[in-house]
């Protein structure tokens, strides 16, 4: 007999389900948390498939710079037949209007001739044409100052700045580190895997570096933290974490620069230095106590054990 519908079970890792229902009882309170916002997830039935598909929040917390392509490539992201893929995270239309552009950047040049109400329009201009991708100050990159700087150094930036898809770039800054906890998005599905995530993600900023340097991490408040595995479902996993935020997180971070923290050690992070001593303290009396409990207790049987070797050998033999 064929299960219903409603009793169907839903992958969310490997060998690891949810049924059906109580993932729509998890999305429905993430709807709720979110209405009126464009977090909201929608879902579908494709194939007797559930699949959900949405905006994913996902935080920078990269501790080395990142490298950004400095011309942009001859490709087209083309999604794969099933409407299931990852071509759900794609703007179409955007892709379209690229593909129209040149492959070689337009560089502009502001001559250092012009007159000061132009230098001032440029200005505005670049500031509103400044790319989402916070920037912080990194060991090769050089950090936007925005009103601070003098004419003659925003004419400077003007002559190695250029269009990447709609983001404009100083090659000086083409090499940056994120500002840590910033926030960016993605559309994605419920189909997607850790690995399919990563590539879009690194795919919409144009980021040159591999997608194999990189991973998800879900981050709590209390201090734990877990990698995603390649086998899970990042939507499905924001789903059941909560829509909530301010208690757990979607960050991208350097596989080899995270230590994964389980909850146990997590509830002791955020004791004091004087608090953690004195449980140690307290530990190391117990332990000892344990000892004392132990070593008695099998002294007695020694005790015991060799009274009997000794009244054996004091007796007769018996046949």
């Amino acid at each position: 007999m064929e299960n219903s519908p409603e009793t169907s079970l839903v992958p969310c890792g490997k060998d690891k389900y949810i049924s059906k229902n109580e993932l729509l009882s998890h999305l429905k309170n993430y709807n709720l948390y979110y209405e009126g916002q464009n977090l909201q997830l929608r879902h579908r039935e494709e194939e007797g498939e559930l699949i959900v598909e949405g905006l994913l929040n996902i935080f920078w917390g990269l501790g080395r710079p990142i490298r950004l392509q400095m011309q942009d490539d001859n490709e087209r992201i083309r999604p794969p037949p099933s409407s299931t893929s990852w071509h759900s995270g794609c703007n179409l239309l955007s892709q379209r209007q690229v593909a129209k552009q040149d492959t070689i950047p337009d560089i502009q040049i502001t001559d250092v001739s012009d007159s000061p109400n132009t230098e001032e329009e440029d200005v505005k201009q670049s500031q509103d044409e400044a790319p989402q991708l916070m920037r912080t100050r990194s060991d090769v990159g050089v950090r936007r100052r925005g009103n601070l700087r003098t004419p003659g150094e925003q004419r400077r930036i003007k002559r190695h700045r250029f269009s990447i898809n709609g983001h404009f770039y100083n090659h000086k800054t083409s090499v940056f580190t994120p500002a840590y906890g910033s926030i960016t998005n993605v559309r994605i599905n419920s189909a997607m895997s850790t690995p399919q995530v990563l590539k879009l993600l690194l795919n919409k900023f144009k980021i040159e570096n591999s997608a194999a340097e990189f991973s998800l991490y879900m981050v709590h408040t209390s201090g734990e933290k877990w990698k995603l595995k390649d086998c899970d479902y990042p939507l499905i996993a924001r789903i059941l974490q909560g829509p909530c935020e301010q208690v757990s997180k979607v960050f991208l971070m350097e596989k080899d620069q995270v230590e994964e923290i389980t909850y146990d050690v997590a509830q002791y992070i955020k004791f004091e230095m004087p608090v953690l001593s004195s449980f140690i303290q307290k530990l190391k009396e117990e332990e000892d106590r344990e000892v004392t409990k132990l070593t008695r207790r099998y002294t007695a049987l020694r005790v015991v054990i060799e009274q009997l070797l000794h009244d054996m050998a004091r007796s007769p033999a018996t046949m």
